[in-house]
């Protein structure tokens, strides 16, 4: 791991930058996006992608914290320009998602040698692109963790103890957390403040979302504007006791946007919306303040490492 005395900076796709210069950010989003789980939804094309970063840019945004890990579609090389013409940084991943979101030729390729693309992926960049990747992206199940969440995990704790690289989680719906932590944390020695769970809002449990906290990891309410997670509405109901019980230092927002039709662009609410309607309805709940340091302060120290 790199000495505990270098700086730590938030890797972004046009270079490290200084974590107080990331300004106001989506902590989990995507820009490009396919999987043979949303046939016809792909995110896949550049000039949309441009638009939903300009559109993010106009209403505050200065940064996007994209989730799409290893054989989804990121497509890196593209990241660099995007981030270039619009102004937003643009943080990259590498990582593995659910098994489902694979076929199984390319998931017995990468047998025996997970964390070591992981770690080429952060160190050396994300194929031939050059593109360094910021994050590792992995995933869990519904309220368990089976092998192949373990072994992914198990390769993201490998790859971070190699690079202090901070490990996002997708957790489904938003269940697994305390599993998640027993593993990565417990069982892997990853330090809790280098994990970031995702999804917490879609499984609104506040005695699980506490114990999350307590552990010291950071907690993401992500994706948005779902009638059917029930996210919006519950949303500052939670914020409001995990930043009363002291934990306001440890939450973070994003959109998560996965599909064409979810794009500002194209109709849906797409990144705009955590600052159009997200952060107002936030600040009533919980003062303009912490919304504040959770959109600048919080991802900021989430996602720098001393590379």
């Amino acid at each position: 791991m790199p000495p505990a005395t270098a700086a730590a900076t938030v890797r972004t796709v046009l270079g490290d930058v200084r974590p107080e210069d990331l300004g106001v950010c989506d902590a989990h989003d995507h820009l490009f996006f396919a999987s043979p789980r949303l046939p016809g939804q792909e995110l896949n094309d550049a000039s949309a992608a441009r638009a939903e970063l300009a559109a993010f840019r106009d209403r505050g945004g200065a940064a996007v914290v994209q989730w799409t890990p290893y054989g989804l579609g990121r497509r890196a090389a593209d990241l660099p320009l995007l981030a270039r013409d619009t102004g937003v940084h643009v943080v990259a991943a590498t990582g593995l998602h659910q098994a489902v979101h694979y076929g199984p030729e390319l998931l017995a390729e990468l047998r025996g040698g997970l964390a070591e693309v992981f770690v080429a992926e952060l160190t050396s960049g994300i194929g031939t692109s050059g593109v360094r990747a910021g994050l590792i992206k992995v995933a869990g199940g519904f309220h368990a963790l089976d092998a192949h969440a373990r072994w992914t995990m198990s390769a993201a704790a490998e790859a971070h103890h190699a690079t202090g690289a901070p490990i996002a989680v997708h957790l489904e719906l938003g269940t697994g957390a305390l599993d998640v932590l027993d593993l990565l944390c417990g069982a892997l020695g990853v330090p809790p403040d280098r994990v970031v769970l995702g999804h917490l809002n879609r499984s609104p449990d506040f005695v699980v979302q506490r114990e999350a906290a307590e552990s010291g990891a950071f907690l993401a309410f992500d994706g948005p504007s779902r009638t059917h997670h029930a996210t919006d509405w519950r949303m500052p109901d939670a914020l409001r006791a995990l930043a009363d019980a002291g934990f306001g230092h440890r939450l973070l927002l994003g959109g998560d946007t996965t599909t064409a039709a979810a794009r500002s662009v194209d109709g849906g609410p797409g990144m705009p919306y955590l600052l159009r309607r997200v952060r107002p309805r936030l600040e009533l709940a919980v003062g303009k303040d912490l919304v504040a340091r959770i959109l600048t302060e919080n991802p900021a120290r989430a996602f720098a490492t001393a590379w």
